[in-house]
């Protein structure tokens, strides 16, 4: 693949999360909420399609609580439409995503929820790092969930696509349907579904559909709930995993290789499986020199990057990429799980690359650019949207590249500048 891509809102796909991002749809928390009133067209709407939702088995009743007073959130037109502000390298995506206030949160909650992730790794079978590494992504290990800057109720925007996005009509339609009909079980009231502006919600950003079909009563409080506690969203999430995208239990996602001189153009084809054995024979070693675990597990070779990282990837990457098909995404999710793991870093950078910046020189950096006048929303260490847009208008102002990236090259700058 390109070694440039687009950021967060342009990653997101259309597929069980309905073109949202690596856990949080940039184009959302870009928004400023609010809707324009319903038209006449779409009140006509909604009285044709309620036949269709009572033939789903959709209550009467429920259909004209939550559909009969409903004003479609049209914002989402414009965020499906929106591009981004600024693009990202694969290693500034994976960079930022796998911060140290991630990593540091996610051993956080490796301890808090130590009880929880051996329940899931022994019911499941999948790897608690991967689970962090999703949960991470997703929502910030649940610290966004309900922010009304970044999330916006569900029901509303899934109307408004439902009525007039004719491109993928059908799609939007069956996901409002599901949403009623998880209204229409009792599970959650119109008001507790917010989410992303394509309708993705809870602690691991689960769509109606996947809500509906994927929930686990983990906690055995009588409904399944991506929401509050993070027992049912990681049970649903790790039963996805296995169910929908084949995870493996027992196996590695896969593992950084050194190749053999000139070994990258014979054999990194994306495409060949082997065991690790016979990638050992072709002259193939884990970067970190350790011996592969199980040598007769099936993977292939991936670069993703000339002249960047080489990697053995198996069934569970895959596994991973079916909960979001971008390959950049999978590997930064992995990645963060490893890290949090205490695995380490790439032994290989990326070309033009650096290194991941420590919490403090964020939080340095955040400090400066509002020490100058440029809004970071606060110096948490987190480079959420304010900060990429602060540091997009600090590298403007000094002539810089305006990639919005916190990192080592910006922080050398707002140090020079005073």
């Amino acid at each position: 693949m390109t070694d440039r891509i687009a950021n967060l809102a342009s990653l997101s796909v259309l597929n069980r999360r309905a073109f949202i991002g690596g856990g949080l749809a940039m184009a959302a928390a870009l928004a400023s909420g609010g809707a324009a009133a319903a038209s006449p067209a779409f009140e006509r709407w909604v009285a044709d399609f309620r036949p269709r939702a009572l033939k789903r088995g959709i209550s009467p009743q429920t259909y004209d609580r939550v559909m009969g007073h409903v004003t479609p959130d049209n914002e989402v037109y414009a965020l499906q439409r929106r591009q981004p502000e600024f693009t990202e390298l694969m290693w500034q995506y994976i960079n930022r995503r796998c911060s140290g206030w991630r990593v540091a949160t996610g051993r956080e909650r490796a301890r808090e929820y130590a009880a929880l992730l051996t329940r899931i790794e022994k019911d499941f079978g999948v790897d608690r790092y991967t689970m962090l590494g999703l949960w991470g992504m997703e929502s910030s290990f649940g610290d966004v969930i309900d922010n009304r800057k970044y999330m916006r109720p569900v029901i509303p925007a899934l109307a408004a696509l439902a009525y007039g996005e004719p491109r993928r009509r059908r799609y939007w339609e069956a996901e409002l349907i599901n949403a009623l009909i998880i209204i229409d079980r009792g599970w959650a009231r119109p008001a507790d579904m917010i989410g992303s502006w394509a309708g993705a919600m809870g602690h691991t950003q689960w769509m109606p559909e996947v809500w509906l079909h994927m929930g686990v009563d983990y906690d055995h409080d009588g409904r399944a709930n991506p929401f509050g506690k993070p027992d049912d969203a990681l049970a649903g999430t790790a039963r996805y995993l296995i169910e929908r995208g084949n995870y493996r239990p027992g196996e590695a996602w896969g593992c950084e290789v050194a190749l053999p001189p000139g070994g990258h153009g014979r054999l990194a084809d994306n495409r060949t499986w082997r065991t690790y054995e016979a990638w050992h024979g072709h002259g193939i070693r884990r970067a970190d020199g350790k011996a592969f675990a199980r040598p007769n597990d099936k993977v292939k070779l991936w670069l993703p990057v000339s002249g960047g990282p080489a990697f053995l990837i198996g069934q569970n990457f895959r596994a991973v990429h079916s909960y979001n098909p971008s390959t950049s995404y999978t590997l930064a999710l992995l990645h963060l799980g490893d890290l949090i793991a205490g695995r380490g870093n790439f032994r290989q950078m990326f070309p033009g690359g650096e290194r991941i910046p420590t919490l403090e020189e964020v939080k340095e950096i955040q400090r400066r650019l509002t020490e100058r006048g440029f809004k970071t929303d606060g110096i948490d260490g987190r480079t959420g949207s304010d900060t990429v847009r602060a540091i997009g208008a600090f590298q403007k102002s000094v002539g810089m590249k305006p990639d919005g990236y916190a990192g080592l090259k910006v922080l050398a700058r707002l140090r020079q500048s005073g």
